[in-house]
């Protein structure tokens, strides 16, 4: 039996083990010439996660660099420079998650709203055009907060628009704004996300995008193998920051697997780049997770 050791700030148990296999890329209407991307497909180890091994692999890369980016994401940059029809990055990593210790956000309003917090975090106040709310979702936020400490308010404006955001896929995408997803109530975790992330801003409260994978199946047999996809949660900082998956409307816990933090999606995207040639092209996205503790 696993036992996290003394000083991990309250996290203990028997952590999960889970092995990802990311498979994603594109493929073209005809060869191009070259292409220039950054992947940030590798997990973290923070205090409560710790990853045991990650490698990404490219089909056909010429040049490759390894670097961390402002918001503490790896990110594998890489050219391929010959002509190519398909692009293909695979990323593989074993993570271990500690059980969800115990949180003191415990921080008031004026703690919240002090010159110290507001500098310290300043860039996860700010909105941006995928989380600039709606004026009506800001008047809920205010409606919902109303006498509630930071950290409460902050779930209960989580769950209002869990409430009243159906989850749908397909009907937006990576460009498509918080104004357009609040007024459709259609979207899926990265609307979800952006959503919370411009209601909790708009009472004050630092918030930030998180990135990564959730575990479809908390209760599969050890050793099978389930398909999954790319997830997003939230972070507020309230005393302390607060994992919480505004999707499902619960803490994130030992399922998710954090691979990067920054403002909203367009800080974290899983594969990015350009290309020379004018062929369309098309993503593809396979994510396969096996729990083995």
């Amino acid at each position: 039996m696993t036992v996290a050791p003394n000083g991990l700030g309250g996290y203990g148990g028997q952590p999960r083990r889970i092995v990802i296999e990311h498979r994603t890329g594109y493929r073209y209407e005809k060869p191009v010439l070259a292409s220039y991307n950054e992947a940030r497909l590798t997990p973290i180890t923070t205090i409560g996660q710790t990853a045991l091994d990650a490698r990404v692999e490219v089909s056909r890369m010429t040049w490759t660099h390894t670097y961390w980016d402002y918001w503490g994401t790896q990110v594998t940059a890489f050219d391929v420079l010959t002509p190519h029809d398909a692009l293909e990055v695979t990323a593989s990593s074993t993570v271990e998650v500690w059980p969800s210790r115990e949180v003191h956000a415990t921080a008031t309003w004026d703690d919240v709203r002090s010159d110290a917090v507001t500098d310290e975090w300043v860039e996860f106040l700010g909105q941006s055009r995928s989380t600039t709310p709606d004026d009506e979702l800001v008047d809920l936020a205010h409606e919902v907060s109303s006498g509630l400490s930071p950290d409460a308010a902050a779930r209960a404006i989580c769950e209002r628009i869990n409430s009243l955001v159906e989850y749908v896929p397909g009907v937006t995408n990576v460009s498509t704004d918080a104004v357009e997803v609040w007024r459709t109530k259609q979207g899926v975790c990265q609307d979800y996300t952006h959503l919370t992330l411009g209601a909790l801003r708009a009472v004050g409260i630092p918030a930030r995008y998180v990135s990564g994978y959730l575990h479809p199946q908390p209760d599969a047999a050890l050793g099978e193998t389930v398909e999954g996809q790319s997830h997003a949660w939230v972070e507020w900082w309230a005393g302390e920051w607060v994992a919480f998956d505004p999707t499902h409307a619960a803490p994130a816990g030992s399922d998710h697997v954090v691979v990067a933090r920054g403002r909203n999606y367009g800080d974290v995207p899983p594969l990015k780049g350009v290309y020379a040639g004018t062929a369309g092209s098309e993503l593809f996205v396979s994510v396969k997770l096996t729990r083995l503790s």
